[in-house]
């Protein structure tokens, strides 16, 4: 008990450095832990080179598990007192040299802070702070302006055969003994959670901010192509068996019913399944499962990457020209129209959010040759991957430039930063809505006073209409019924087979076909109510009834 005593007041008493930010109750518990385990399992781990991370989360320390990433290698070792001499040789040269670290067989580096990064470097942290400060500098130099953060990890699947591997070989040999009683493979903590759990106090620390449910996200992606390869190389010489799906970080993968292992051994593969669990007892002789290999010697490789998921702007949109379409608009490499309400709307708000890309989205469409009037269509602006979360008063000014600029082919109204729910109330208005027109219309012979009367006493009239000879070349020939809610006339002075109809109708009602009736495929139209011909010369919407994105001018608004 002295020579304990003597070595963890060494140990409590090393500098600083050394410590890192482990205080000492925290060395205390951490020591007194380790000094706790079974002698013969953690030389069994140590002799199968698994480091002292894994064999500290695989025996389920959790408490102090932050503060075991923080300390130093020879630190990390010391606690485990005796074990065998080629181990202690290799991890304990002194406090002050540098410890030569071996590749841990299970982790494949990953709780040592040890991977490849741009392929061949292969980086060694001293700890997972140094790991936390690689990462808070990349999202610095992305310039992402955050409150919150969410840590996602990817790992191979190899990391958890191994570790399945390990804890079926401990309960192979120590199964019997009385500290091995009751203990499951559940119980311990796995490498992703231990991983996250050591770099997730600094990371808020530095990013002053906290980790929580998100929508930026920081990604840590390991990969191990050889180990990788080698596990589905041994998968495929087993096909013979039951297999069954489990869950992983990375989706599903499939694996066989159980996993059997003899002692720790060595082989050129990560993990060989050569027999199912019940097959142990029949043959507890059989070497069914081997170890992963010292040939292994290279790390995982891994990715870095950060990411905010989708912010969106909306608003309403107006469009005064006849030559601009909704969307981008190109056939056979030209462009149609001038410009696109896309384009004028999105490249506006996109520089101010530092964001990869945009994608437009409105309630709806209209012509390119019909302008979008009254109180304008809804639309959403989705930003993908925003650096910067854009205030209110710069939203403002985007509006005001998107109306003030010089061709006025669009302008927008009550732009503003919406939530993903702004979606949905979007998509449900859209089916439901109501939308307003103005046509110009000539037909065939003078109008006459009793065909005023004749249109405005016509309410929810219901037309039937086959698809559009004009857009059947991409939309199934379907027929439609459609609502016509109330329609009236407007004379056009000097013009006595010229007037306005105004109309409001159910979404989706083809107005041009209704007009003109399409060859007979619209029934009833305007022509056939006024028993003339009758030809739509110009269109416009003059209202989109949502309560979606509503301006102030006279209509409630309600925030998405």
């Amino acid at each position: 008990m002295g020579e304990e005593t003597a070595q963890l007041n060494q140990l409590i008493s090393a500098p600083v450095e050394v410590k890192s930010i482990a205080g000492e109750d925290d060395v205390r518990a951490i020591y007194e832990f380790a000094r706790a385990l079974p002698f013969q399992a953690v030389e069994c781990l140590l002799s199968a080179k698994v480091c002292n991370q894994c064999i500290l989360r695989l025996f389920g320390i959790s408490e102090h598990l932050y503060y075991v990433s923080t300390l130093s290698p020879w630190l990390l070792s010391s606690v485990f007192g005796d074990f065998t001499d080629s181990e202690k040789q290799k991890c304990t040269k002194s406090k002050d040299s540098k410890v030569d670290s071996v590749l841990c067989s299970v982790c494949l580096g990953i709780l040592q802070i040890i991977y490849c990064y741009d392929k061949e470097l292969v980086v060694n942290k001293k700890s997972a702070n140094d790991l936390a400060i690689t990462i808070a500098d990349l999202i610095k130099q992305e310039g992402y302006q955050i409150d919150g953060f969410s840590l996602e990890v990817s790992i191979p699947p190899v990391i958890q055969e191994n570790e399945s591997s390990v804890w079926l070989c401990l309960k192979k040999k120590f199964g019997s003994e009385l500290w091995f009683q009751g203990k499951s493979q559940s119980e311990c903590i796995s490498v992703k959670d231990a991983l996250k759990i050591s770099i997730i106090k600094p990371l808020e620390s530095m990013l002053g901010c906290k980790s929580s449910i998100s929508t930026f996200h920081v990604r840590l992606t390991y990969s191990h192509p050889v180990a990788s390869t080698a596990i589905q190389n041994s998968i495929n010489k087993n096909q013979g068996f039951k297999r069954r799906k489990t869950g992983s970080g990375n989706g599903l993968k499939t694996v066989d019913d159980d996993l059997i292992c003899s002692d720790f051994s060595m082989s050129d593969v990560d993990v060989v399944v050569e027999r199912p669990l019940e097959s142990l007892q029949a043959n507890e002789s059989s070497e069914s499962f081997k170890f992963p290999s010292k040939l292994i010697s290279k790390p995982c490789q891994l990715v870095f990457s950060c990411y905010r998921t989708h912010i969106y702007f909306g608003g309403r949109y107006l469009k005064y020209s006849r030559n601009v379409s909704q969307t981008r608009w190109i056939v056979d490499d030209e462009r149609m129209g001038e410009a696109s309400v896309e384009e004028l709307i999105g490249s506006n708000i996109l520089p101010i959010c530092h964001g990869d890309s945009y994608k437009f989205h409105a309630a709806g469409r209209e012509d390119i040759d019909v302008r979008m009037l009254g109180s304008g269509r809804p639309f959403l602006v989705e930003i993908q991957n925003a650096r910067l979360m854009p205030s209110e008063d710069s939203v403002k000014n985007i509006e005001k430039h998107i109306n003030k600029m010089e061709k006025k082919l669009v302008g927008v109204k009550n732009l503003k930063m919406v939530g993903s729910e702004g979606w949905t109330l979007m998509r449900e208005g859209e089916s439901e809505k109501q939308k307003q027109y103005a046509a110009l219309v000539w037909i065939s012979r003078p109008l006459k006073d009793e065909d005023f009367q004749c249109i405005s006493s016509l309410k929810d009239m219901h037309i039937m209409q086959k698809t559009p000879v004009r857009v059947l070349h991409r939309r199934s020939p379907l027929a439609r019924e459609k609502i016509i809610h109330w329609m009236r006339l407007e004379r056009i002075c000097g013009h006595s087979q010229y007037f306005l109809l105004h109309l409001c109708t159910q979404a989706g009602t083809y107005i041009k076909e209704f007009v003109h009736g399409d060859l007979g495929r619209t029934y009833p139209s305007i022509g056939s109510i006024l028993d003339c011909r009758a030809e739509i010369l110009q269109l416009d919407v003059t209202d989109v009834k949502m309560d979606c994105f509503l301006t102030e001018e006279g209509y409630p608004l309600l925030q998405c």
